[in-house]
């Protein structure tokens, strides 16, 4: 795949925090109203056919408050909104409710007239909160740490027609730690053996682990360097917010002993990897490498209104260091380089502890909630975090597993509730599946509590979500998405999970298995048959409607969960099967798990997204050399199956974390897997004795370092092979 290389003029153009926190400052109300321009840009990018029918003008905030308003007669559409992305937010809400169209991160229908429908009565909204942030840490891991700007271009334009104005953008980072500390005692290659590969940077910049996967090529620094460029610029251009990583005191080995006078405060172990040194952010040290950091970032990306930095993560130890000394320490060195920003941090396990929101200026701070929907012990963040301001979120997808469904109740139930309760600290909503590009209506739904007066009613959500989705109002449809607001986005945080259960194909062999990742939910959190009643009702779908890449998207995603639910209906009968000494009934079914395999595997080849060819491929177009290609295949590829090394992937139990169902995965180590465990099995009950234990590590370590050929282009038709598993179920 091809990597952009051009440098853009003014990507380091900085702008201080200016208005509203994290927000870009509004036009001022004697301005001459703005024609065209990034949002044009973008519609042309997104339905050039229609480009000419839609003019775009830049409007004032309201009461401090983004807005849009669109108005207009056939073919001569006009959108007002405050910045070119709150533009773009207005016609995607034209797009939905009166083209019956849309734009989402899996499938789109655009099969539009050739002139765009009036308008009617005018369309308004307003931003009922300032911060609309979006992704994960995790996500440049779990999504692609090897997309290009092809795709970054297309994702910024969907999340900007969704509402979002804040962006975590992670690419990049490496640059910024290599130029720092080559300036702080260290040489280039040491450097770039510390740095790990792009798949499992995340972790390093949460300091969670260092160097798994590297060394990085100067080459490829400069590739993600001028990748990043072009997403803060674009990100700028469109009036959003670029979320960029701050400096909270992660080190490189032995910075003590290369800079005299230095404290650093061993990090111990997470999950099997030895995580790096804390620099104590009280000294003078920390200080000068903090300076060194925002001041190299600054020249390669310019300045933003919003940090990200999460003290402590997982785990992290403060030593004999107040957590409150250093928080404020953290914070000094941010207002030092950026005085107006916002210190953005995850609201996960204990963090932030309120030592940190006790010592910070509260108003300066947002706190991402990963845990809204997730514990139904979190009733009152107010008390929490001594009233911060933090956004309600939702982390929907651990690993980036293709599980689908939301706790959508949830989130109609409570965002309404909590924001507008008597001194309410809630001030943004949070997008923050650990993979973007999955569960379409659960970012629809998400991103609309911004911009919706009053609670969501679910049932009237989704009676309209698939007119859009489809570009019709159908019968099948309906049903189809009343059958899964009742199930997969009907589960709520009372059993303590914001994510669906993952599939058990792609679990470790054991006959009690009851997940795929460690913590992953351990059982299906729907009734499995009143789920699979969608699938035969999307077939039923009118011919004329299923044309879109959103029909196809959800009738595979669909078909997928139908089939993977049959893993936790079938391997208990397996077991039982064993356990009572029935070699012939445990052949027979252990062959009905294999077929089912294999029919899954069928289901996601039909499917590019579903491919684990071009997750590899794109990892090998950015390496300079066979050598380098092969090592970023395996940084890309070793996430999906055993993570880590051993220590981690057995020890820290973060083997198929991120399991998912894709083709060549389902098909190739996920099969092998179960039929090298059930051949064992079998001989096991043949020869009248216990089964060997398999050394699993070596074969999926093995598999991932010389993985067999995998395709790169999608096979099969999804109606047809959906339909084979409707007649199965």
């Amino acid at each position: 795949m091809h990597i952009a290389r051009r440098t853009l003029l003014g990507a380091v153009a900085g702008s201080a925090a200016l208005g509203a926190v994290g927000v870009p400052p509004a036009a001022s109300a004697g301005a001459a109203p703005r024609e065209g321009g990034a949002a044009a840009e973008a519609l042309a990018r997104l339905l050039p056919r229609h480009r000419a029918q839609v003019a775009f003008r830049t409007v004032p905030r309201r009461g401090g408050h983004d807005v849009f308003r669109v108005s207009g007669g056939a073919g001569r559409i006009t959108v007002e909104g405050t910045t070119p992305a709150v533009q773009l937010t207005g016609f995607h809400r034209y797009l939905r409710q009166v083209a019956h169209a849309h734009f989402s991160w899996s499938g789109e229908q655009t099969a539009l007239p050739g002139r765009l429908p009036a308008v009617g009565a005018p369309l308004t909204g307003t931003a009922n909160v300032a911060h609309r942030f979006v992704l994960n840490d995790t996500n440049d891991g779990y999504t692609g740490p090897y997309h290009d700007w092809d795709y970054w271009e297309h994702e910024i334009d969907v999340l900007a027609l969704h509402g979002f104005n804040e962006v975590l953008v992670y690419a990049g980072a490496d640059a910024v730690y290599h130029r720092t500390f080559t300036a702080h005692g260290y040489t280039d290659a040491e450097v770039r053996r510390w740095v790990p590969g792009p798949a499992h940077q995340p972790w390093w910049l949460m300091q969670n682990m260092s160097s798994f996967g590297g060394p990085v090529s100067r080459e490829l620094l400069d590739r993600r360097t001028d990748l990043a460029r072009r997403i803060v610029a674009r990100l700028r251009e469109l009036g959003m917010t670029p979320v960029l990583p701050g400096y909270y005191g992660t080190v490189p080995p032995g910075f003590a002993e290369r800079n005299s006078g230095a404290r650093t405060i061993p990090q111990g172990d997470w999950m099997g990897f030895p995580r790096p040194d804390w620099l104590d952010p009280r000294t003078p040290h920390f200080a000068a490498v903090a300076r060194t950091f925002y001041r190299t970032q600054q020249e390669l990306y310019g300045a933003t209104s919003m940090y990200k930095m999460d003290l402590l993560h997982e785990g992290g130890s403060p030593g004999d260091v107040p957590v409150g000394d250093a928080a404020r320490a953290v914070e000094k060195a941010l207002r030092a380089a950026h005085p107006g920003a916002v210190w953005a941090i995850l609201g996960w396990q204990r963090n932030p502890r309120r030592e940190i929101t006790d010592a910070v200026d509260r108003s300066r701070m947002l706190v991402l909630d990963g845990l809204s929907d997730r514990r139904t012990t979190v009733t009152d963040r107010e008390a929490d975090w001594g009233g911060t301001p933090y956004a309600f979120g939702s982390i929907w997808n651990f690993g980036g597993h293709t599980a689908l469904g939301a706790n959508a109740p949830d989130w109609a139930a409570l965002y309404h509730r909590w924001r507008t309760k008597p001194g309410s600290a809630l001030r943004g909503i949070a997008a923050m599946p650990e993979a973007a590009d999955n569960n379409p209506a659960a970012l629809a739904l998400l991103s609309d509590l911004a911009w919706t007066d009053g609670p969501v009613d679910l049932t009237a959500w989704f009676e309209q979500w698939h007119v859009s989705r489809y570009g019709a109002r159908d019968a099948g449809a309906a049903r189809a998405w009343d059958v899964l607001r009742r199930t997969a986005y009907g589960t709520t945080r009372t059993d303590g999970w914001s994510e669906q259960a993952d599939g058990l194909f792609g679990a470790r062999p054991d006959l009690s298995a009851n997940r795929g990742g460690t913590w992953s939910p351990r059982q299906l959190r729907y009734d499995a048959a009143e789920f699979d009643k969608a699938l035969p009702a999307l077939l039923s779908v009118a011919p004329e409607l299923r044309g879109s890449t959103a029909y196809r998207s959800d009738l595979l995603d669909v078909t997928r969960q139908c089939v993977a639910n049959r893993s936790r209906q079938l391997l208990p009968r397996i077991k039982a099967a064993y356990e009572a000494g029935d070699r012939g009934r445990f052949g027979d079914l252990a062959q009905q798990w294999l077929d089912w395999t294999d029919l899954l595997e069928q289901v996601v080849a039909t499917d590019e997204r579903h491919l684990l060819g071009g997750w590899i491929s794109d990892a090998r177009a950015w390496g300079t050399s066979d050598d380098e290609r092969d090592r970023l295949q395996t940084d890309a590829l070793s996430l999906l199956t055993v993570w880590g090394p051993r220590a981690s992937a057995d020890a820290g139990k973060l083997h198929d974390y991120a399991n998912r169902e894709w083709s060549g995965l389902v098909g190739g180590l996920y099969r092998l897997r179960w039929k090298t465990y059930f051949t064992e099995l079998d001989a096991a009950l043949e020869e009248e004795r216990e089964p060997r234990p398999v050394d699993w590590f070596t074969l999926e370590d093995r598999w991932t370092r010389r993985p067999p050929a995998l395709r790169a282009r999608p096979t099969g038709d999804i109606v047809r092979v959906a339909r084979t598993v409707a007649s199965r179920l």
